[in-house]
């Protein structure tokens, strides 16, 4: 799976440095920003401002980068609206949401700067489990497939159906989220029964 544009971003400073470089300085902002404190003050410039320069200097797209961020909200915001109930409330609820973004905003730099399997090889080089390698170098390999999978059941779908009311809308992607569900492990039962006739332990 490459992104378009994929020769042309190998220009920039950040996709020449080392993959181990980048990886040790994405998780020390994604700490820093986590220890910042739990209500938003001046001191959440820092990583913003580093976040920001980095992404300037990698030339990631702007539409590229909110796509993704809008994505990461149905999760994000999920997580601030627990912090909301708390009883410090709605500082907590915007130190959640900034540090959240920030923290997804430093994981977007590191993988557009940093093909996937460099990225695995840093994280090899680090000792990390093998299986824990294994299986996101499997998850890799096979979202595209799972995406396509769920793109033609999609389309046999709406070659079906003719009515256009939300609920019925909601209940055929209840049932192919199902279905996916059902083939994916199918899928990966396949595979795993293939790797173990291949001597894969």
């Amino acid at each position: 799976m490459h992104l378009p544009g994929t020769e042309s971003r190998r220009r920039t400073l950040l996709h020449r440095a080392w993959p181990r470089l980048k990886l040790a300085a994405a998780l020390v902002i994604i700490a820093g920003t986590a220890l910042l404190p739990r209500r938003p003050d001046a001191l959440y410039l820092v990583p913003a401002a580093v976040l920001a320069g980095l992404w300037l200097v990698c030339r990631m797209p702007l539409l590229y980068t909110l796509r993704r961020l809008l994505v990461a909200q149905v999760f994000i915001l999920g997580i601030a609206v627990l912090a909301l109930l708390s009883p410090a409330g709605r500082p907590v609820f915007l130190a959640t949401l900034a540090k959240s973004n920030l923290c997804i905003l430093a994981l977007l730099v590191l993988t557009w700067t940093t093909p996937f399997p460099e990225l695995l090889q840093a994280l090899r080089r680090l000792r990390l489990p093998p299986v824990m390698l294994t299986t996101l170098a499997l998850m890799y390999r096979y979202l595209p497939v799972l995406a396509e999978e769920a793109r033609r059941m999609e389309r046999a779908r709406a070659s079906r159906t003719f009515s256009r009311k939300r609920r019925s809308g909601w209940q055929n992607l209840g049932a192919i989220i199902g279905h996916l569900f059902v083939r994916t492990a199918d899928r990966a039962e396949r595979i795993y029964l293939a790797m173990c006739a291949r001597g894969w332990k």
